[in-house]
């Protein structure tokens, strides 16, 4: 092992809040290299406490929050920026997530994202990747208590990606309640699983991949358990999980399991696990399963590393999206250095937080604010809202998503605050700032030629007071046309109780 320049190096944390267990883990970034310092998991079964109306129970809340805390000791001495925490199935489904958010803020000091599904797998796959040594196309599988990821890709390049809403807590919730196992209850799980795999077969049968590979708690007990009993190579079949089934229907129920391998805490979700994996490798005619020891909180740690790279996969995303609906780049590019300079002038004068992660945020809206010109040019900032709300953005978690979506929005015409979203990682204050930069980044470049535009300072004053004053006292009568939109743009900011002082 190498010695580690413990003054060239940074500890950063990855945090998983799955549906079954919440799990950190630390890792030393040095020398572009990462090296995992701890892990750490509670069980805290968020899954079960979602009822039939998808609200989270006050008991699961508790223990949620209670997880929280005792991670929170372990990051007292983290930066914001060195900490990541995805929340997956559970709090995407549960319609009071917001209020577990916000019962977390004073308790845990660190922002939590919500995931889509197809993010989440993403970023499971490239933990898969990082951590395997083979450089084949794989097929990645996670089973989590909410749902289950495939990811089909090549080398680091995810090319399929879904999510289905079948986990190892959500099925024993609704085929193993009891604990009991039948075959009976076997067969229905098996069926309902088979069912929301079935649309999947084209795209995953006739394989892109060559290896298969299982991730997180499930597939690791299953390959635990079968090595319990006797089948010492690791590998995953389905003809050892059907032997595996026939072996669990002889206990009465999950709490008499006794299997070497099986741990207590994963006893009463085991079955669920390993019907799902059973329909999964079945339907899709799987012939053998590796277990692999990255998954999403690994992936969330390499994501990190690349960031700290600047190999950030939202650019990429923002570039490939710019690409498919033929951006004018070299607008875009005015807008956002524009868009950056403005935010750095007020930065200083604001109270509301400005974070790198806004910088960015805005930059890449800049970037992305005219998409929906390829739809067409009448009302094209509600399309840009709308394709971007909508379209698969890799890298970028729901509210960061929904953050751009509105800043393109709101990017011209008529300011109707009070439909602004509610977000819980951007305050109100964070998405009126980027607004009013962002409008007046694109206003300032509206002319589109090659003449630079105007030399402008931005103050602020009492927060809601801006002031935009050239370099030279005529430049606004030395453009007219920008005078007359600027003009206008101070009675739409007037209407939302705003002001702006051209000087």
């Amino acid at each position: 092992m190498p010695l580690i320049d413990n003054e060239h190096s940074r500890c950063i944390a990855a945090i998983d809040l799955g549906s079954n267990s919440f799990h950190m883990v630390v890792a030393r970034v040095f020398d572009q290299h990462l090296q995992l310092v701890s892990r750490h998991k509670q069980k805290v079964r968020l899954g079960d406490g979602l009822d039939e109306r998808n609200f989270l129970s006050e008991s699961a809340i508790e223990r949620g929050l209670e997880c929280l805390k005792v991670f929170a000791e372990r990051l007292a001495d983290f930066e914001l920026d060195d900490v990541r925490v995805v929340a997956t199935h559970t709090l995407r489904k549960a319609k009071n997530a917001k209020d577990f958010l916000e019962q977390a803020k004073p308790l845990f000091p660190f922002p939590i994202e919500i995931i889509s599904g197809q993010e989440e797998a993403r970023i499971i796959y490239n933990g898969v990747e990082h951590t395997q040594t083979a450089s084949e196309s794989k097929l990645v599988i996670d089973i989590g208590g909410g749902s289950t990821e495939l990811v089909a890709g090549q080398g680091f390049t995810p090319l399929i990606m879904r999510s289905l809403p079948m986990g190892c807590v959500s099925f024993t919730q609704r085929f193993f309640t009891e604990g009991e196992l039948t075959s009976q209850h076997f067969s229905d799980a098996y069926t309902a699983a088979t069912r929301l795999l079935m649309p999947l077969i084209e795209e995953y049968k006739k394989p892109p991949w060559e290896i298969a590979f299982g991730s997180s708690g499930s597939a690791k007990s299953i390959k635990e358990v079968l090595i319990g009993l006797g089948f010492t190579d690791g590998l995953i079949t389905p003809q050892r999980l059907s032997y595996l089934k026939n072996h669990l229907c002889e206990y009465s129920s999950s709490e008499t399991l006794n299997l070497s391998g099986l741990s207590d805490e994963r006893k009463p979700v085991f079955a669920a696990g390993v019907t799902i994996l059973s329909a999964v490798m079945d339907t899709l005619d799987i012939k053998e399963l590796h277990f692999s020891d990255g998954a999403l909180r690994e992936g969330v740690l390499y994501d990190m590393e690349d960031r700290f790279k600047d190999i950030d996969v939202r650019t990429r995303t923002a570039e490939t999206l710019v690409s498919r609906y033929h951006v004018d780049v070299a607008h875009g590019q005015k807008v956002k250095v524009l868009a950056l300079a403005l935010l750095k002038q007020v930065q200083p004068q604001v109270t509301t937080t400005v974070t790198n992660e806004l910088y960015d945020l805005v930059g890449w809206t800049a970037l992305l604010h005219e998409v929906g010109q390829s739809i067409a040019f009448q009302g094209y900032h509600r399309h840009s809202a709308y394709l971007l709300k909508h379209t698969t953005m890799p890298g970028f978690n729901t509210e960061q998503q929904r953050l751009i979506s509105t800043l393109v929005r709101y990017q011209r015409k008529a300011l109707k605050l009070q439909d602004l979203p509610e977000l819980s990682l951007f305050t109100p204050q964070q998405i009126t700032l980027l607004i009013r930069i962002l409008r007046l980044a694109i206003l300032l470049n509206r002319q589109r030629n090659q003449a630079p535009e105007p030399n402008v300072t931005l103050t602020i004053e009492q927060q809601h007071n801006w002031e935009l004053k050239g370099s030279n006292s005529d430049w606004l009568t030395q453009n007219q046309l920008l005078e007359y939109e600027l003009r206008e743009e101070q009675q739409r900011w007037n209407n939302a109780g705003w002001s702006l002082k051209l000087k």
